[in-house]
């Protein structure tokens, strides 16, 4: 299946913000993230809307959980590249492609895209004004969008992990010696691999930019892109991209001991990313008692009760609110 090839047919807002969050949901696997995810939104007090990009295969009943909560819902185009990637060992991926969408929607100045698994801890409207490259350099600024790194150090030692993927080549690594300064600045685009976290990207959408990125998912080279929307974003944007602190997507491994505990504090993190499985959501009650163990990286990890006690909260409003229907 080829990419998109209308960039954005349907340019209309269906908020009036011209600043907006965004998630990708294709299935209502994902469903009790993206609820949860926009109640934290909320509840930090954020000004700006969340709007949940559906593709042709989500549900009607996942369409109708989010009409009743009154979720702006945008249909966008399923992405894949024209030269077939084998995800076979990480089936996610095949979702990932699409993340690349919100590059088209210039009906809004600002987009933030975030992944359906997190939980917002801080208000991070300030994400809405950073500088960033306008449309009219048509991505050949050195701002064209704005992420936090990739964790290269494969602490489950997936073996289909590319070879390079170890800590001495983490962007993270590099400021375990400066962890004050870590929680207000990025390592430089250009550290470790160099490659962004696909989990939340601010965007300014354009035309120009969203072009580029078909015409790559239309080449040859998508074959060698093992991580999907990232690879394609450092291949086309090398360095030239502003490297967010890991508080606005803090990867739930980061603060594993021995990942970058360093660096990590729980109470400056803005955005929680439970990336990997279980998800929060998927634990049942005999995998709650299962005790973590952070050696081992087996059992319940505590950083996932968070995401309950916010989903706690969320159930009892909606429930006020005669909403009750099992998500």
């Amino acid at each position: 299946m080829a990419a998109a090839p209308s960039s954005n047919p349907n340019a209309k807002r269906v908020v009036e913000s011209a600043k907006v969050w965004t998630t990708l949901i294709t299935n209502t696997a994902y469903l009790p993230g993206l609820l949860t995810l926009e109640a934290s939104l909320r509840h930090v007090g954020s000004k700006y809307p969340l709007i949940a990009l559906y593709t042709d295969s989500f549900p009607a009943d996942g369409h109708a959980a989010l009409d009743r909560r009154g979720i702006a819902k945008k249909r966008v185009e399923y992405l894949l590249p024209k030269v077939e990637k084998s995800f076979e060992n990480d089936p996610r991926f095949y979702d990932c492609w699409s993340k690349l969408t919100p590059f088209s929607l210039t009906e809004y100045e600002r987009v933030v895209q975030l992944d359906s698994d997190m939980l917002v801890l801080k208000n991070m409207d300030e994400l809405m004004d950073m500088p960033l490259d306008g449309p009219e350099k048509e991505g050949k600024g050195d701002r064209v969008f704005a992420a936090s790194h990739a964790c290269v150090c494969n602490p489950l030692r997936k073996p289909h992990y590319p070879k390079d993927w170890i800590p001495e080549n983490c962007a993270f690594t590099s400021q375990h010696g400066t962890p004050d300064k870590a929680q207000k600045e990025g390592a430089p685009p250009t550290a470790g691999l160099a490659m962004p976290n696909g989990g939340l990207q601010v965007v300014v959408p354009s035309t120009a930019v969203y072009n580029l990125i078909l015409t790559s998912l239309s080449g040859a080279n998508t074959s060698s892109f093992d991580f999907a929307d990232q690879s394609i974003l450092s291949d086309l944007f090398p360095g030239r991209w502003v490297a967010l602190p890991y508080v606005y997507n803090a990867l739930k491994t980061l603060r594993w001991k021995d990942v970058h505990h360093q660096i990590w504090r729980d109470g400056e993190v803005k955005n929680m990313h439970y990336l990997l499985a279980p998800k929060p959501w998927d634990e049942d009650e005999e995998f709650k008692k299962k005790e973590w163990d952070g050696e081992k990286r087996t059992g319940r990890d505590p950083a996932n009760e968070w995401w309950w006690e916010s989903s706690r909260r969320r159930w009892a409003e909606e429930k006020k609110n005669g909403v009750d229907d099992g998500f």
